[in-house]
């Protein structure tokens, strides 16, 4: 290797784990690590999952020092860093020190537990209460605020903490406290402020609003000191942040201190940078033509792993009922996004095929055969479609329905309430019938993605092609039933599972060479982005038909519940 090289360094922070990866200026990855981070959750309270900043950054630490060596590349060698994490809401007192959000004597004194994590339903209430102000707020998550934000899980906080405890807290959302961590500036992003803390484009926070809600201690003569964004301090995606590593952090990742520090992303914004750029292979040819940035306005990138987002960028801000957005200057500046999403995917999967009585045979069989149990679950629906003189395994599931809410909805409905249902069961708890309801549960979520492509485009977006990464991305069987359920193509990255750290270290390059300019940062992107595979529906006229018979269902089984809610409701009054 030249020794005029330079290399980048992505970080993800994901639900259960922290990956750092070592990136070339083409966007070739030279080593990776992952090491696992704790969630804590509550035996007495479903809702509730908590993580630890400390655990996270230690982890961070540990992982960059095995890419360096794995690599043997120096540390002078690396000139950026950025940072991507799950929409968490982090909390610390202005020292740094963690904040405790457990419910009980300790919440609010410094402690090891200082993370909401995404997934945590604690604050329903705190939603409700929002969500019948009306306040302009609104506007842009789709007209109703999902119970993941911050702001609900703050307002949760201030109700359960000490009032003097409470106003020693700043908040942040977890991928701006580790460009906190690492640069001692408190600066935040307008990729977390605006997705996730109620910074309206163009406006600015909204002293009605937190007023309204029990929040008003939080503007602070103007200066929002706990919310780190006074005076209109709020920074693009890639922009430096500080003076970059102090010494500090330096001596704890084992780089340099002053390595310039990109202004963070939501792991799934990551995704959709280190995605929606790619080229991509079509029966063994490469597309001819670079993508433009225009391309990116028909590009929706779904990042799927325990749950899937669903990321759009345009160029006027499109107003969808039922989905978040629009931002605007979420990751470039000038532009929008509309971020959908399913709150359980990957998570459903799981749930369903090991809560299933056939779950132990399932194990057994999967290590005498030395396969993944995935790949005898194919097996097993294989067998059934030659047994059953049918085409395809959309034909084996036809008579049952399934609706996979089980952790309500994000979009397009927006009602953490809904819940999920099988229409269909038979008194059958074989391997057999396991694999048919994994099928069941691809294909499910097949159709709510289909349900949120169609309000993206109803709305006033033109989504031409889905493009993929996360977990959800090796599953060739899915990635098919999307392409055939959603009839548009599918585009698969190289790597399922790099795509979003590959982002974050995008976000690196774009601090080090001082990167302002969303064609710019588009030429990044291009350069940086490995070609993908393109699947291309390829449904038959009969299952075409059965998909779109499916989806009709599918539809129809919202408004039955929503009807059935409110019947149990107006007999309980």
């Amino acid at each position: 290797m030249g020794s005029d090289a330079v290399y980048f360094i992505g970080i993800d922070v994901g639900t259960g784990s922290a990956r750092a990866s070592l990136v070339a200026q083409n966007g070739e990855i030279k080593a990776s690590s992952t090491k696992d981070t704790i969630t804590w959750r509550d035996h007495h309270d479903h809702r509730i999952f908590e993580q630890s900043t400390n655990n996270i950054w230690e982890q961070i630490c540990t992982a960059v020092k095995e890419v360096l060596k794995e690599s043997n590349i120096p540390a002078t060698a690396v000139k950026g860093l950025g940072f991507d994490a799950t929409c968490s809401l982090a909390v610390s007192d202005f020292n740094a020190n963690p904040i405790t959000v457990t419910k009980g004597h300790d919440i609010g004194k410094n402690g090891h537990r200082n993370i909401i994590l995404w997934a945590d339903h604690r604050a329903e209430k705190e939603a409700e209460l929002i969500n019948s102000t009306g306040s302009i707020v609104l506007n842009y998550v789709g007209g109703t605020m999902s119970l993941e934000m911050e702001v609900p899980k703050i307002l949760w906080l201030k109700k359960h903490m000490d009032p003097a405890l409470f106003a020693r807290c700043q908040f942040f959302d977890l991928p701006d406290f580790f460009t906190y961590k690492a640069t001692g500036d408190s600066t935040r992003s307008y990729c977390s402020t605006t997705c996730k803390c109620s910074f309206v484009p163009d406006k600015g926070w909204q002293p009605d609003f937190f007023e309204r809600i029990g929040l008003g201690e939080l503007i602070d003569d103007g200066n929002w000191r706990q919310m780190g964004t006074a005076h209109g301090r709020v920074q693009a995606a890639g922009s430096p942040v500080g003076q970059g590593l102090t010494r500090q952090a330096a001596e704890e990742l084992g780089l340099v201190e002053g390595t310039a520090v990109g202004s963070g992303l939501i792991d799934a914004y990551a995704g959709w940078m280190g995605t929606v750029a790619a080229r991509y292979t079509e029966n063994g040819q490469l597309s001819a033509v670079l993508p433009s940035l225009d391309e990116s306005r028909h590009r929706l990138a779904a990042v799927a792993g325990t749950s899937t987002c669903h990321l759009v960028q345009s160029r006027e801000g499109v107003f969808v009922k039922g989905v978040w957005g629009p931002y605007k200057d979420a990751t470039f500046p000038g532009w929008w996004m509309n971020e959908g999403g399913q709150s359980s995917t990957g998570q459903l999967i799981d749930f369903i095929i090991t809560t299933h009585h056939a779950y132990p045979d399932l194990k057994e069989r999967a290590k005498q055969e030395g396969k993944a149990i995935h790949t005898v679950l194919l097996d097993v629906l294989e067998k059934l479609r030659h047994e059953n003189h049918v085409d395809t395994y959309t034909e084996l599931t036809k008579h049952i329905h399934f609706y996979p809410d089980f952790h309500g909805n994000r979009s397009p409905i927006a009602d953490p309430r809904m819940r999920g249902s099988i229409v269909g069961l038979e008194l059958e708890s074989s391997i057999a019938d396991l694999a048919r309801k994994y099928y069941l549960t691809l294909e499910a979520i097949a159709l709510q993605t289909r349900h949120i492509v169609e309000a993206l485009n109803t709305a006033g977006h033109d989504i031409t092609s889905l493009y993929m990464s996360g977990g959800q991305a090796k599953n060739v069987v899915m990635m098919q039933l999307f392409a055939d359920t959603c009839n548009i193509p599918v585009i698969l990255p190289k790597s399922h599972s790099e795509a979003v750290v590959l982002g974050a270290a995008m976000l690196g390059r774009i601090a080090a060479e001082g990167v302002k300019v969303g064609e710019d940062m588009w030429k990044i992107m291009v350069e940086m982005t490995p070609a993908g595979t393109l699947v291309a529906p390829g449904a038959s006229s009969k299952v075409k038909k059965l998909l779109d018979a499916k989806y009709k269902i599918f539809r129809e089984t919202i408004d039955i519940q929503k009807r059935w809610r409110q019947e149990i409701e107006e007999a309980s009054d």
